[in-house]
């Protein structure tokens, strides 16, 4: 089965980003000539994906004035706004689920690029989420989580490897949401802010966590520093 849905997190406030996000929402800060977020929905649309759902918070009304519907991309876009305090990595997710529907999506942080072929991506995860792993860059040199022989991916161990933010995720993974989640502040409020990790740790205990590594170009586009490197190479390529 093919993928027909995906989510990008555009939600952040980019605070290392400043000042070019005091006027600019981070994903749509420009890079090679397009915007980091248009990078993405070329891609997706390449894939086949039809429905993106973009979560939003700081300067929201700047995607869609940016991005329209998605039309010029053969995509459908819908907007989640988020208000002035996002909903974090989980509880974005978890709101944008009922326009995701109740099969597999993409998911792609609006503030990364890579050269992954979204091809590569399993359609039907085995586990309720699949994660894309890449070397550890020098500003997070202990990574994150192990990959396996197996392809499952583990939240203790070693060598350790980034997440890329790029992944494939299945609804059921918010099955038991508040129990793992907990009393963390915001939990309680309507619709619920918290984030996506203990739910993947939690999954990973299990064994319902895959993933596969990325040994090609990616960057977290995390500072102006990175940005300028980023533009300056895929101008130059």
């Amino acid at each position: 089965m093919s993928l027909r849905k995906a989510m990008i997190f555009a939600a952040g406030r980019g605070e290392r980003m400043r000042p070019l996000t005091d006027t600019t929402a981070k994903p749509l800060l420009p890079a090679g000539g397009k915007r980091l977020i248009e990078w993405h929905l070329e891609k997706l649309a390449a894939l086949g994906i039809r429905d993106v759902v973009i979560n939003t918070s700081h300067l929201a009304g700047q995607f869609p004035q940016a991005l329209g519907d998605g039309d010029r991309w053969g995509l459908r876009i819908r907007y989640l706004d988020e208000g002035p305090v996002p909903l974090e990595t989980g509880g974005g997710m978890l709101n944008a689920l009922p326009l995701l529907g109740p099969e597999p999506f993409l998911l792609v942080n609006g503030d990364v690029w890579s050269d992954l072929d979204f091809a590569t991506l399993p359609g039907r995860p085995r586990g309720h989420a699949h994660l894309v792993l890449v070397a550890n860059p020098s500003h997070h040199a202990d990574g994150d989580f192990v990959l396996a022989d197996d392809g499952t991916v583990h939240a203790e161990g070693a060598p350790r490897w980034t997440y890329a933010g790029i992944g494939v995720f299945r609804p059921e993974l918010f099955g038991n949401w508040r129990e793992v989640v907990g009393e963390v502040d915001g939990a309680d409020q309507r619709p619920p802010r918290f984030r996506l990790l203990p739910l993947l740790v939690d999954a990973m205990r299990r064994g319902a966590v895959g993933g596969q590594r990325h040994d090609g170009h990616w960057v977290d586009v995390g500072t102006p520093q990175r940005l300028r490197e980023l533009d300056a190479g895929l101008r130059h390529d």
